[in-house]
C-alpha cells in the first residue's frame, strides 16, 4: 500500500521547469520532516530537499536544500493538504532522475540523511533534455 504519491514528473528541456509534489495516500500521520531525495541511473540516492520542524506542535518553518541545488529547487508545504511541492527551475541534463518523497515520523538531527525518514514514495521520472 502506497504511503506517499509523488507527481508532477516527466520530460523537459534543459533551461525549462517542473513543479513536483508529494501527497499522502490513505493513512494520514504526523510527520517532522517531509523531503525529496533522487536517484539517477547507476548512481547512489543523493539529498535534495527537506522542509522540517522541531516538534510536532509547531510549524514547519525550517527548510534545507542540497548546496549544488541552491537557487534553482525549492521546497514548499501545504499544510491544508499536508502536500509538499519541489519546484525546479533552470533545469539541467544532470538533473534527470527518479526523484522520491520521504516523510520523517521520528525526530532526527540531520534531515539530509536517507535513514531519517520512514515512509517513501514509489518516485517520479524526472528527464532532461540537452
Amino acid at each position: 500500500q502506497e504511503i506517499l504519491v509523488e507527481s508532477g514528473g516527466g520530460l523537459v528541456q534543459a533551461g525549462g521547469s517542473l513543479r513536483l509534489s508529494c501527497a499522502p495516500s490513505g493513512r494520514r500521520f504526523s510527520t517532522y520532516a517531509m523531503a525529496w531525495f533522487r536517484q539517477a541511473p547507476e548512481k547512489e540516492r543523493e539529498f535534495v530537499a527537506a522542509i522540517f520542524r522541531t516538534s510536532l506542535s509547531s510549524y514547519f518553518s525550517n527548510a534545507e536544500v542540497a548546496d549544488s541545488l541552491k537557487g534553482r529547487f525549492t521546497i514548499s508545504r501545504d499544510s491544508a493538504k499536508s502536500t509538499v511541492d519541489l519546484q525546479m527551475n533552470s533545469l539541467k541534463p544532470e538533473d534527470t532522475a527518479i526523484y522520491y518523497c520521504a516523510a520523517a515520523v521520528t525526530y532526527h538531527n540531520d534531515y539530509r540523511v536517507a535513514g531519517a525518514y520512514s515512509f517513501w514514495g514509489q518516485g517520479t521520472q524526472v528527464a532532461v533534455s540537452k
